[in-house]
């Protein structure tokens, strides 16, 4: 791994989130969510605000859990660069439900390596959804899968529940180990 400026070495950490990683993926929710306005339309509530009902679910709900991935530099401050929300890990599928990595450290690996450890944590049936419109995540997603399983995925698309006004959702389906 490397750092943003891509001159020192640098390791990324990934672990299970702690309510007091709260106030930092409050924060990483919020350029989250407004990566993927451009693809939903979503807008801030008057307050500024994005609806995040996802990311409280994964500090409370049971089946929830949240992840976050820090880049440590060599001889530089450790730096939040991402996050990943699964669900349904009371059940038999986990679901993808959110997945973000900062700007400054996207197209080097960190992403990939970001989705592998999350895979690799919770070996189960998992579905991932994403916007067609959203080249980068259809081209991420897609290799993602095949990364961890090969050929053996699926690919479909599904109405989003309550908006007929948006095209459907992308979901691969597969099965780690």
């Amino acid at each position: 791994m490397t750092n943003s400026d891509h001159s020192s070495p640098a390791r990324l950490t990934v672990r299970p989130t702690t309510p007091a990683d709260q106030p930092v993926l409050e924060r990483l929710w919020l350029l989250f969510r407004h990566d993927m306005s451009e693809h939903s339309g979503a807008l801030p509530d008057p307050s500024g605000q994005f609806r995040r009902e996802r990311l409280d679910a994964s500090f409370t709900e049971p089946g929830w859990r949240g992840v976050v991935a820090h880049l440590e530099p060599a001889g530089g401050p450790v730096s939040p660069v991402g996050f990943a929300l699964v669900r349904g890990l009371d059940g038999p599928t986990r679901v993808l439900s959110s997945f973000f990595v900062v700007r400054g450290v996207r197209r080097i690996g960190i992403g990939r390596d970001l989705a592998a450890q999350v895979l690799r944590s919770f070996p189960g049936s998992w579905e991932i959804a994403f916007q067609d419109a959203n080249a980068p995540a259809v081209r991420f997603w897609r290799t993602v899968a095949t990364d961890a399983v090969g050929e053996a995925w699926t690919e479909e698309h599904r109405a989003v529940p309550g908006r007929p006004d948006v095209p459907p959702d992308t979901w691969i389906s597969f099965t780690t180990r």
